[in-house]
């Protein structure tokens, strides 16, 4: 028998100044098993960090083949924003800058691995794309301060990201890369 998703509720209020975002926001995350807690954390960073209108999970989570881990549409349905999440190939990256306006990659890995697999590869506008990794103590404390229902107030100024969860606080710098 196969192992279902586990669902995730979150009640986040996110305040980012650094973009002038305000939003009180009501998530639901399904966890597919094969998700690690440290990847639907990164998820759900990406998630806030890159909150607009538009914006939502993939329909597939983490076992989407054809889309990212987090998309943006317009009002006519035109997807705007490709963000992947993790250690995607050159190859996704490519497509997801060549469908969408704009691609970001959020990652909770060794940055200078994952921009070592991508290096050399054929990416359209790789020098346009940033990759955006946290210090992986912070994810590793954030993901265990997960519970099925969760609370968390996260700000952002001057890319240092508060964050507290469930009564757990962390902060981090949120560290900028470019493929190209």
């Amino acid at each position: 028998m196969a192992l279902s998703a586990t669902l995730h509720t979150f009640a986040i209020q996110v305040a980012d100044v650094d973009r002038g975002v305000y939003e009180d926001l009501q998530l639901r995350l399904a966890r597919h098993p094969s998700e690690t807690a440290e990847f639907m954390v990164t998820r759900l960073l990406a998630y806030c960090l890159e909150y607009q209108e538009g914006i939502a999970f993939s329909e597939g989570g983490v076992s989407a083949t054809d889309e990212p881990a987090v998309l943006v549409r317009d009002l006519t349905g035109r997807l705007t924003a490709w963000i992947e999440v993790g250690a995607p190939d050159a190859e996704r990256v490519h497509r997801g800058s060549k469908l969408a306006g704009r691609a970001a990659i959020y990652t909770h890995r060794d940055p200078a691995k994952v921009l070592a697999q991508l290096v050399g590869k054929r990416i359209h506008r790789a020098e346009e794309i940033p990759l955006y990794s946290f210090d992986r103590a912070f994810i590793d404390s954030a993901a265990a301060a997960v519970e099925r229902r969760n609370t968390a107030t996260l700000s952002i100024t001057e890319r240092l990201l508060y964050l507290d969860l469930n009564g757990t606080s962390l902060s981090v710098s949120v560290e900028e890369h470019r493929l190209g």
